[in-house]
């Protein structure tokens, strides 16, 4: 067996999973502990030690994902995500790089890519994308309309809330998030504009109980296909081996024959 069938075979291994979960785990709460100026001040340096110890994890993790698989490394999306988490990582984080080291903690999103929930989770999103873009361009269309007609009707008195279309618009964001809407924006509306609820109250109907409902709908959808997807694989995986292993036992027997 040659080294990098070997190496590959030991990452593969449900131990180093878990390993570097914990790694990551580990490095998510140092970074936390970083941003306590008592912390630091006490165990800085160890901090940093140990810090510098779980980056070194990550880097020899990826060096040896890239002598294994060689080119065929970048050709999964996964390994591309956590191969530019690491390498931001690694940007010394003096002077103009300080916002780059600040990005330290996306190291954190790599649990994503090691836990296979995680991964379902993200790849239901990302299906999900093209029906949300259709659903985001409604919800656009919504909210520009619904910002022309507050600012011609509500800016001449209430300008804080609707005296240009931006203003409008972020105003209906937090009316349709509930956010203080009734209290903190659409009564005071009311003590001039006793009607404003005919506006108002529809609005919500077509944003927080539809629109956002059926983000949510597209999403879990998505998700569920997602499992359903991976679990035809893994059935059909287990076939292929139980195939294989049949396979096997009749070549033994006809070789007895």
């Amino acid at each position: 067996m040659s080294i990098r069938k070997r190496t590959s075979d030991i990452l593969d291994r449900p131990f180093v999973g878990w390993f570097i979960i914990g790694v990551i785990i580990f490095n998510a709460i140092l970074l936390g502990l970083e941003t306590s100026a008592t912390v630091m001040g006490q165990m800085g340096p160890v901090i940093l030690a140990l810090d510098a110890a779980c980056l070194a994890i990550f880097t020899l993790e990826i060096a040896a994902k890239l002598f294994a698989h060689g080119p065929r490394f970048f050709r999964n999306g996964w390994n591309i995500f956590d191969f530019t988490i690491v390498a931001i990582a690694l940007i010394p984080g003096a002077q103009g790089f300080s916002v780059l080291r600040a990005l330290r903690v996306l190291r954190v999103l790599r649990v994503i890519s090691v836990a296979p929930s995680l991964r379902r989770v993200v790849e239901g999103f990302i299906t999900a994308l093209p029906g949300m873009g259709s659903v985001f361009l409604l919800m656009g269309i919504i909210f520009y309309i619904g910002a022309v007609m507050t600012t011609k009707l509500f800016g001449a008195e209430f300008p804080e809330w609707f005296g240009t279309i931006g203003r409008s618009g972020y105003s209906l964001f937090q009316i349709m998030t509930l956010e203080s809407w009734s209290m903190g924006i659409v009564r005071p509306v009311m003590t001039v504009y006793p009607y404003a609820w005919a506006f108002f109250v529809p609005f919500i109907l077509m944003t927080t109980f539809a629109v956002v409902n059926l983000l949510v709908g597209l999403i879990v959808n998505s998700m569920q296909d997602a499992h359903h997807e991976e679990d035809v694989a893994a059935t059909d995986a287990y076939r292929d081996e139980v195939m294989a292993k049949l396979e096997l036992i009749e070549a033994r027997l006809d070789k007895r024959n």
